[in-house]
């Protein structure tokens, strides 16, 4: 199923009763699995008192157990166990941030019913695949994964792609005072070419290319780990599949 970006955001969370399953659960983790926001970003929610639990301002460190009632600013939020992981083509122009005061922000731009955020991001001069989800102990786990997952790209560039330029773009460029990870090049037209790096600096492949003299035109990603844009429209999402998420959870080290 796909999606098209429209306006306005809802939660989806209304009527339900907050914390299910068994056991207590850390609040800030049970917040981040609702979706609201990282656990870091709940830790200072709950700091700045907008936070409560049964009615009662929350503090650092408490726990929510089944059936009680978590809200957060007056918003009762709820974790209805459901992984949501969906697979974006995202327009240029658009801004891989939640920001409230970005008028091109992507979450704005798509309208899920639930609370999503971007696992990564990619520049706004930049097109394609942008994973997003409800999870934030997801979107923690596969930044922080000790693996070295790989995105890979379409780059149309200002003139002809030589030899010398795929060496040295495959070697090792010294950007933002760093040299950048070997990768993976690959000539697939006069002035294109297909790069799958493993780190995400920022603009990286731009000030790659601009270190030999080149110009991007255009830049387009076309996967991340095994999951791949296809023929999805730009502009539109949609969930990825049981096999996808098995596997981008397994990465994050949460199977």
């Amino acid at each position: 199923m796909t999606g098209r970006g429209r306006s306005g955001t809802s939660d989806g969370s209304e009527g339900k009763d907050a914390a299910s399953g068994e056991g207590p659960l850390r609040l800030n983790k049970y917040i981040a699995d609702c979706g609201v926001c990282s656990r870091r970003q709940a830790d200072t929610l709950i700091e700045e008192g907008r936070v409560s639990v049964d009615g009662v301002t929350a503090v650092t460190g408490q726990k929510v157990l089944p059936g009680q009632t978590v809200t957060v600013d007056g918003r009762r939020i709820s974790d209805d166990g459901e992984t949501v992981l969906l697979i974006f083509n995202k327009p240029v122009g658009i801004e891989c941030t939640t920001a409230a005061d970005s008028k091109d922000n992507v979450v704005r731009y798509i309208g899920y019913s639930r609370r999503i955020y971007p696992i990564g991001r990619l520049d706004k001069d930049s097109e394609g695949l942008l994973l997003m989800t409800n999870r934030g102990d997801l979107v923690n786990g596969i930044m922080r994964s000790r693996y070295r997952h790989e995105k890979e790209y379409i780059v149309k560039v200002d003139k002809p792609v030589t030899d010398a330029f795929l060496r040295g773009m495959s070697s090792g460029v010294p950007i933002l005072d760093t040299v950048t990870r070997p990768c993976r090049t690959e000539r697939i037209g006069r002035s294109t070419l297909r790069i799958i790096i493993t780190q995400g600096l920022n603009r990286q492949i731009r000030r790659m290319c601009q270190h030999f003299g080149y110009e991007v035109k255009s830049l387009k990603r076309v996967r991340v780990l095994d999951i791949e844009l296809g023929d999805l429209p730009v502009g539109r999402y949609r969930h990825a599949t049981a096999e996808e998420l098995e596997s981008v959870m397994r990465y994050a080290g949460m199977r």
